[in-house]
């Protein structure tokens, strides 16, 4: 299944779990020197109050050095940073990535174009993960 985009929100098919998509990307994170800042587990909470719901992880991570640039062209943008990176399961066991796009964020926030690159890296994220 290729990537889709609905209003910003790009969302790939992973070929791994949810649980191993995480692994991977805190693996490429860390290799990155990228801080991981959270994992908001989505399910896990879920239950604990006796819900259900398919296996769903929320991982956000940045860099000061990428993120701090942008904050003080367009203070908005912290609304969206740091980056954030879904995994999440579907009813039919299908695992996907998904992310807000780089130029979805550009023009939300009117970024200027020389620092998109600051966030560009979130699809290569993505993209290794879901691999």
């Amino acid at each position: 299944m290729p990537p889709t985009s609905i209003h910003g929100l790009v969302t790939i098919p992973s070929a791994r779990s949810v649980d191993q998509t995480v692994e991977k990307l805190k693996s490429i994170l860390a290799a990155k020197n990228v801080t991981l800042f959270a994992i908001v587990d989505h399910s896990g909470e879920a239950t604990k109050v006796g819900l259900h719901m398919p296996n769903t992880k929320l991982l956000i991570f940045g860099n000061p050095l990428g993120g701090t640039p942008l904050m003080l062209a367009s203070p908005s943008v912290a609304i969206d940073l740091p980056l954030k990176i879904l995994v999440a399961e579907d009813a039919h066991g299908k695992v996907s990535v998904s992310y807000n796009s780089p130029e979805y964020l550009k023009s939300r926030h009117n970024l200027p174009p020389d620092l998109l690159s600051n966030i560009a890296v979130i699809e290569v994220l993505a993209a290794k993960a879901a691999e």
